[in-house]
């Protein structure tokens, strides 16, 4: 089910990014922790009574004056087009702009939910600071303090009251796998879905999908069924998505979250950009199957070594995602077109994987036995017992005597003998460390 997102729109410096880090709370992926996932994160997952959503932060962009203006009504636009419900926000000790109120006019003929917080009431004193914000037309403007966190469970409160009902995703059947084409703008993503498309014939049909403006295609190849989830079709208005490239995050997470496997597209003529991690940290972060496409292929001029050379370059940029398949080919020209699919197969399949408890624990005790578990000031950690206790990602429970004595890198040293002896190639691993007094299913 795809979830409902909340957008955080402002002028900069008026504290959006505290309240986002606020609502989002301990909830980051701890993947965070892990080497090469970037840390310049503008999305999250928010819950409140027990109501869950996305949550957009459109802050963090280096401007100079004459820049302002104009990226501001570039982040309301954008809030304007993707988000269910958008929260303006203000600031309390520099009180209302002309930069507010032209936020306000645009936020208000958007007919979406509107709700006005105010940052930096970080006393009752401060309160009388908000009055002026009436004056915006958005309603009444709830106080709040990033620094100190009051007022934030109202703000919690007014976004859940206006977040549309829940409702469920088209239902396919198991099995259809569900491939989302993501990706920074002008990657090849309409290419790579056409050809996917061109080089067969059995179109089932178009179905309009949850993500908005993406159209799911349900067709047939080789006695496989798929629905491409297609996020290419985004709407430019002038530089507006060339110049603020990472809010396409917000679309893609609505892709991301309905898919099976995730096609990454990079832009093989350009190399690899910062937004490219961005966007691929989300699959992982998501728990979905993953295959790098590297597209535009044709047009690197290349010998024997650059395709070598070039899937170095994925590895090192990606180290949080080394389990990807990596894709080479053009959309354009429809050359390794054919290679894609059953590479998205494989991770599908290695996605849903479940392993028998017998077989899991034999390699475990392998492991063991190769690499006995660290030690920290005589006591060593014991692996008692270990099970998969979920697919979509495989999601394995090792039950020990002392869990804070697992390091990450032993963590790690598992997942790599796991992966050796079972494959699990295009899918993330989850693995949960807990006592072995717990709940065997956790």
């Amino acid at each position: 089910m795809a979830r409902a997102v909340v957008a955080i729109v402002g002028r900069p410096n008026v504290g959006k990014s505290t309240i986002f880090n606020r609502i989002i709370g301990d909830r980051m992926s701890i993947v965070e922790d892990k080497p090469g996932v970037t840390r310049d994160r503008i999305y999250g997952i928010g819950e409140w009574n027990g109501r869950s959503f996305s949550i957009i932060d459109t802050g963090g962009i280096e401007l100079n004056d004459e820049q302002i203006l104009k990226s501001i009504k570039a982040q309301a636009e954008l809030a304007i087009e993707e988000a269910d419900v958008i929260v303006m926000m203000g600031d309390a000790k520099s009180g209302l702009t002309q930069s507010d109120s032209e936020v306000a006019e645009m936020l208000y003929r958007s007919k979406k939910p509107i709700i006005l917080a105010v940052n930096k009431v970080d006393n009752m004193s401060r309160m009388d600071d908000t009055y002026e914000f009436y004056n915006l037309g958005l309603g009444d403007p709830i106080g709040v303090s990033g620094a100190h966190g009051s007022g934030v469970g109202d703000l919690l409160d007014a976004i859940v009251e206006n977040l549309p009902p829940e409702a469920e995703d088209e239902q396919y059947e198991d099995d259809v796998i569900r491939v989302a084409v993501i990706g920074r703008p002008n990657v090849g993503k309409s290419s790579l879905v056409n050809a996917l498309l061109g080089e067969q014939r059995v179109i089932v049909s178009d179905v309009a999908g949850t993500t908005r403006d993406a159209i799911d295609t349900e067709f047939e190849r080789d006695g496989q069924r798929y629905v491409l989830i297609d996020t290419a079709g985004m709407r430019k208005r002038g530089k507006v998505y060339e110049n603020l490239e990472k809010y396409s995050v917000m679309r893609a997470m609505r892709a991301i979250e309905r898919a099976d496997v995730v096609a990454v597209v990079i832009n093989g003529e350009e190399g690899i950009i910062e937004q490219d991690k961005h966007i691929a940290g989300y699959a992982l972060e998501a728990g979905k199957a993953s295959v790098f496409v590297v597209n535009k292929w044709d047009a690197v001029e290349k010998d024997d070594k650059t395709m070598h050379q070039f899937e170095q370059k994925v590895r090192d940029h990606f180290l949080f995602m080394t389990y990807a398949p990596i894709v080479f080919l053009s959309a354009l020209t429809g050359q390794r077109v054919n290679k894609l699919l059953p590479v998205v197969n494989h991770a599908a399949e290695q996605h849903s994987r479940r392993i028998p408890t017998g077989l899991l624990n034999d390699v475990i005790s392998d492991a063991v036995a190769i690499n006995p578990p660290p030690t920290d000031k005589g006591r060593r950690m014991r692996i008692n017992y270990a099970t998969q206790v979920a697919v979509k990602p495989p999601t394995i429970v090792v039950f020990v005597n002392a869990p804070e004595l697992m390091h990450f890198s032993y963590e790690r040293y598992l997942e790599n003998k796991i992966r050796a002896a079972f494959d699990f190639e295009g899918t993330p691993i989850r693995i949960f460390t807990r006592r072995k007094t717990e709940d065997k299913e956790s």
